[in-house]
């Protein structure tokens, strides 16, 4: 099985010392790939290849950075892309973003319309996100079936999930989209319910669901953040390990840049990779 992760940069006000020390931290992990994306909607695209090429040239393990369109035009796509062929940082997730009132779109609507413009260039490998709740705007889940089909086609060679707390949902996308054609890699995004108010601020923004024996681990350790996240650590590891029963090829941990947390993941799941 695969194991890679995600992390953000600073924001442009901070320091990049920060990210410097957390990119540390993951190297140990040991991870297949370290995807970077932006931070807090305030970071350009110019930080998160600064980042890629820093990791990958000081610690040799491969980046993958996200790209959006919301926000970009034709003229910052491809100078995004340019300085990536640049760098030698040759993998991308091509998303189309969440929308606020300064990320609009503009050139570029869908990730489809990113990734033919990336497939167009040559050179690169394409990631791809998928929903295994079906994302928040989309007509329904068949359909974003068929989106999955349409971005494997344009060459996506890995897809990483949304967080999901119910394996079942997951092994259901898989499966349907299977059915239908597609055949790249299919990571499960999985997201360890660390914090209360974290998980449930991501679950709102991201249209996923609290399943039952999540809500009753909240309600348990209400108030006793340290058991929350030790409880919420093993319950990431057993996703995982259970995933792993299933066939599952590739786990991609959001990390919240806490390196701890990365580390424990990967002493959970050690066996399987």
């Amino acid at each position: 099985m695969k194991f890679s992760l995600e992390l953000f940069p600073p924001k442009v006000t901070d320091g990049i010392e920060k990210i410097y020390d957390c990119l540390a931290g993951m190297s140990e992990v040991n991870p297949d790939f370290i995807s970077v994306t932006y931070s807090a909607g305030e970071a350009k695209a110019g930080l998160t290849l600064e980042v890629c090429d820093y990791l990958q040239r000081e610690y040799k393990i491969p980046a993958v950075a996200h790209l959006t369109c919301a926000g970009q035009s034709v003229q910052t796509i491809d100078t995004a892309l340019a300085t990536m062929q640049k760098t030698g940082v040759t993998s991308v997730l091509a998303l189309r973003g969440d929308l606020t009132e300064e990320k609009k779109l503009t050139d570029f609507r869908y990730a489809t319309d990113l990734m033919q413009k990336i497939k167009g260039l040559g050179g690169f490998t394409l990631y791809g996100a998928c929903y295994p709740e079906g994302h928040v705007e989309s007509k329904s889940f068949d359909d974003d079936i068929e989106v999955m089909k349409i971005k494997n086609d344009l060459g996506v060679q890995e897809f990483l999930s949304q967080l999901f707390l119910d394996n079942a949902d997951f092994l259901n996308m898989r499966d349907k989209a299977v059915r239908r054609g597609v055949t790249a890699v299919l990571a499960a995004g999985i997201m360890p319910v660390t914090q209360a108010k974290r998980i449930v601020r991501m679950v709102q923004l991201s249209g996923a669901k609290i399943p039952e024996n999540v809500a009753k681990m909240l309600a348990k350790y209400e108030g006793d953040d340290d058991s929350l996240c030790k409880a919420g650590l093993d319950y990431a590891v057993e996703q995982i390990r259970e995933l792993g029963k299933e066939g599952l090829q590739s786990a991609h941990l959001y990390t919240m840049n806490d390196i701890a947390t990365a580390k424990y993941i990967r002493s959970g799941i050690s066996d399987l990779l």
